[in-house]
């Protein structure tokens, strides 16, 4: 179990990562989610990316943890809308995707999970 939480601290960080930089090299699908009641949908997703590179990178140096795991907290309650979005109006990520509408339901629960994970591995600053 000593393992457990600086495992799963670098497979949110490389996550986070991943998913950040995807925003800025194929947002379209990102874009195509944001609800259409905010203004700039391309601007807000390269603004999340960038808050997903450095949450993860944060989430890396005992220094910067806690910080980032809070952002991170902050960045899933902000993006939560987008998820509820493609939900309700059955938005498929790309053209020609066939998600069933049941997932992109089912979903919606896991980001309390992601909050959960990014809140519980930044609580200890220490090197762990």
């Amino acid at each position: 179990m000593k393992l457990f939480k600086p495992v799963l601290r670098a497979a949110i960080a490389v996550a986070m990562i991943a998913v950040g930089v995807a925003h800025f090299v194929n947002p379209e699908p990102f874009v195509r989610i944001v609800p259409s009641i905010l203004p700039a949908p391309r601007m807000l997703v390269f603004i999340s990316g960038a808050f997903e590179i450095a949450g993860g990178l944060g989430l890396l140096w005992p220094h910067t943890r806690r910080l980032a795991s809070w952002g991170l907290v902050a960045l899933f309650v902000a993006v939560f809308p987008a998820n509820i979005n493609m939900a309700i109006n059955e938005i498929q990520l790309q053209p020609g995707d066939t998600m069933p509408v049941w997932a992109m339901w089912m979903r919606l629960p896991f980001q309390a999970l992601f909050i959960a994970g990014a809140w519980w591995v930044g609580k200890d600053t220490r090197n762990s």
